[in-house]
C-alpha cells in the first residue's frame, strides 16, 4: 500500500492576513470573530499593497486559500472548501491580482481573426523564451547549492504538475477539450502511475537529497513564485477564465523544451544521471510534441469555435510569459550576485 505524503505542519505566516487565515485553519473550532478578523487583516494588506506579485502575505494567503481544493493539508482543520466567508476572501485577493496583471500585461495587437493566425501569433509571442536566460546561465554555472535551490523553487507547482490546467477541461468542449485532454493525459503518464511527470519530479528531487512531500519547502519560497502557481490556480476555477488558462498552458508548453534541455545538462555537468535528469529530458521531448497541439489544436480550434474568448487567451499567455518571467528574473538576479533566491537559506522542513 503507498502512504501519500503531505506536509503536517502549518507554514509560517507572512503578515496580518495570513497570520489570521492560518489561524483560522488550524483551529477546528475557530470563535465567531474568527472570519471578520480575517477578512479585516485582508482588507488592510490589500489597502496597504503596492505590488500583489511580490506581495509576501498576500500570495501566500492566496496559496493557502487554493491548497483547500487540491491538498493533502494535514495541518487544515475543518471543512473550509467551500465556505462562503473564505471564498468571498479569496475573491477580493483574486480580484486585485487580475487587474493588476491586466493593466500591467501587454497584448499583441491587433488579435488574429481565426485559430491559424492565432497559433502563428503565438509562436512568435514564445519565440523569446528560446532563448531563457535563468536556464541558460544555471547550465553555465551549475553549483550543488543553487541546483538545489532551483529544484526547491520548482517544487511548489511541479509536484503539483498538470492539475491547475487540468480545471478548464470540464470548462470546454468539443474539438479544444479533446485536445487538453490529450495534452493532460500525457502530464499524467497516459496511465502509467510511474511515469506521470510530477511523481518523476518528485524522483528528482529524492534522487537529489531533498524531500518530496508537496509543500514542504512552502516557507522559504518567495512571492514571485507563489504567484506563478497562483496564476494558474485562478484561471483554473473559474470558468469565466477558462480562455486565460488555455491560453497560459499553451505558453507553458511552448516555452518548454529549450529550457528544459539546458536544466538538464546543468545537472549532468555536476555530475548527475538520469535518475535526477529524466524528469527535464522528458520535457524535452514530450513538449516537443505538446507545443504543437497546445498552439494548433488547443488555441487554434477555441478561437474558431469561441472566438469572444480570444482576448482572455492572448491575456493568459502574455500573463504566463511576464509572471514566470519575473519568478524566472528573480532567481537569475539573486544568483548572479551571489545571494540566495529562498527567503532563508535553509529550508525549514
Amino acid at each position: 500500500m503507498t502512504t501519500l505524503k503531505e506536509r503536517t505542519e502549518a507554514p509560517t505566516a507572512r503578515g496580518l492576513a495570513s497570520s489570521a487565515l492560518i489561524a483560522l485553519l488550524t483551529n477546528g473550532h475557530p470563535s465567531p470573530e474568527a472570519k471578520l478578523e480575517l477578512g479585516a487583516a485582508v482588507e488592510r494588506a490589500l489597502d496597504e499593497c503596492h505590488d500583489i506579485k511580490t506581495d509576501e502575505d498576500l500570495q501566500l494567503s492566496l496559496f493557502l486559500l487554493y491548497l483547500l481544493h487540491y491538498g493533502p493539508a494535514e495541518f487544515v482543520r475543518g471543512e473550509w472548501e467551500w465556505d462562503p466567508d473564505l471564498i468571498r476572501i479569496r475573491s477580493s485577493i483574486e480580484e486585485r491580482f487580475e487587474a493588476q496583471l491586466r493593466a500591467e500585461v501587454e497584448l499583441p495587437s491587433p488579435l488574429p481573426r481565426d485559430g491559424k493566425a492565432a497559433a502563428e501569433m503565438l509562436f512568435e509571442m514564445t519565440q523569446p523564451a528560446a532563448k531563457p536566460g535563468t536556464a541558460m546561465w544555471l547550465a553555465k554555472n551549475a553549483t550543488e547549492d543553487l541546483l538545489r535551490e532551483f529544484l526547491i523553487q520548482r517544487s511548489i507547482y511541479t509536484l503539483r504538475e498538470a492539475d491547475p490546467h487540468t480545471w478548464s477541461i470540464p470548462k470546454l468542449q468539443g474539438r479544444a477539450k479533446a485536445a487538453m485532454v490529450e495534452i493532460q493525459a500525457d502530464e499524467y503518464g497516459g496511465g502509467h502511475p510511474d511515469k506521470v511527470h510530477s511523481e518523476i519530479f518528485a524522483r528528482t528531487m529524492r534522487n537529489f537529497g531533498l524531500d518530496d512531500t508537496p509543500d514542504v519547502y512552502l516557507d522559504v519560497v518567495p512571492a514571485s513564485t507563489l504567484a506563478s502557481t497562483n496564476l494558474i490556480s485562478m484561471f483554473g476555477l473559474h470558468r469565466r477564465l477558462r480562455g486565460a488558462n488555455v491560453g497560459h498552458l499553451a505558453a507553458f508548453e511552448m516555452t518548454s523544451t529549450i529550457p528544459n534541455k539546458h536544466y538538464g545538462n546543468a545537472f549532468r555537468k555536476r555530475g548527475y544521471g538520469q535518475d535526477v535528469t529524466w524528469y527535464f529530458d522528458e520535457h524535452v521531448e514530450a513538449d516537443a510534441v505538446h507545443e504543437q497541439l497546445a498552439a494548433r489544436d488547443l488555441v487554434g480550434n477555441l478561437v474558431d469555435d469561441e472566438p469572444q474568448l480570444t482576448e482572455d487567451i492572448f491575456f493568459g499567455a502574455a500573463a504566463c510569459l511576464y509572471v514566470d518571467g519575473r519568478a524566472g528574473d528573480h532567481m537569475l538576479e539573486a544568483w548572479s550576485s551571489g545571494r540566495s533566491s529562498l527567503l532563508t537559506p535553509e529550508p525549514r522542513v
